[in-house]
């Protein structure tokens, strides 16, 4: 498994956070999902072959947030 750490902006509460979790946890190849409300990070395990830093990417964007690292 690849581990990606996306910076992303907008996440202010749990709300938000369950939000992200779900969102990446529906993606096909996703493991590991961890949201750093503090810090604004969102850490994401996933399986390269399966699924790509794009859709991460674009999973977050879809729920409202910006994803700007």
């Amino acid at each position: 498994m690849a581990q990606v750490v996306l910076q992303v902006e907008g996440m202010s509460c749990n709300h938000c956070v369950q939000a992200v979790e779900k969102a990446l946890g529906k993606l096909e190849g996703v493991g590991t999902v961890k949201v750093e409300l503090t810090d604004k990070k969102v850490s994401v395990d996933y399986e390269e072959g399966r699924v790509s830093v794009d859709a991460l990417k674009s999973a977050i964007e879809d729920q409202g947030y910006d994803v700007v690292g």
